[in-house]
């Protein structure tokens, strides 16, 4: 039986929202897209639209930071968007809508940053809980799109720990990976292992690229 043929993921962060930097929202509902967030999307839709080979499907987190910009790239792909719900943010529980000043102060954002494996936010989620249902919900998106290209909407966190993983990176080292707003992370997946292409681009490193 021959082996599938590779699938490479876009792993595009969702847009600037008004609280990005400011605040942590978590899972937190009906926080949309900014003005720049907004335009963010259309740009890396665009660029996006004009690769070659064109991916064939967009998945998004379900919430609306994410939905509101796969939707550009899904129209200029000509497909609709589709919701998985392991591509959702972190679940931060209490630390829900905390600002980012207040979260530093605390005694637990050492580990936080510099050993999230041992750290589990409060009423939510481990960082290695993220990683695994981020890994199953790319698994089977994987599966679903062999040798095709894919658009999968996520957040931060999520991103960083699938590049992490696949760069081979431990999970405790994951916070040093940059990942903007509206930036595209790209991985390759296949029978032999995931290969990272590129993390970070942005629209404009898209086109150049």
């Amino acid at each position: 039986m021959p082996l599938p043929e590779p699938t490479t993921v876009l792993l595009v962060r969702h847009g600037t929202t008004p609280t990005t930097g400011k605040v942590l929202p978590g899972r937190a509902g009906g926080l949309h897209l900014s003005a720049a967030g907004l335009a963010q999307a259309d740009r890396v839709a665009s660029a996006i639209a004009a690769l070659d080979p064109r991916p064939v499907a967009v998945y998004a987190s379900p919430l609306e930071r994410a939905r509101e910009t796969a939707g550009p790239i899904a129209r200029a792909l000509g497909v609709r968007v589709r919701t998985e719900r392991g591509l959702v943010e972190l679940d931060i529980g209490e630390w829900t809508g905390m600002s980012l000043e207040r979260a530093t102060r605390r005694s637990e954002w050492g580990a936080v940053q510099c050993w999230p494996t041992g750290f589990t936010f409060p009423g939510g989620e481990s960082f290695a809980g993220l990683l695994a249902r981020a890994t199953d919900a790319v698994g089977r998106l994987v599966r679903a799109h062999p040798g095709e290209v894919i658009v999968a909407v996520s957040h931060a966190d999520p991103i960083r720990a699938l590049v992490a993983t696949a760069a081979g990176v431990p999970l405790d080292l994951f916070q040093r990976i940059v990942v903007s707003t509206c930036s595209v992370s790209a991985v390759r997946y296949s029978p032999d292992g995931p290969r990272v292409i590129c993390i970070n681009a942005s629209a404009d490193g898209l086109v150049r690229g």
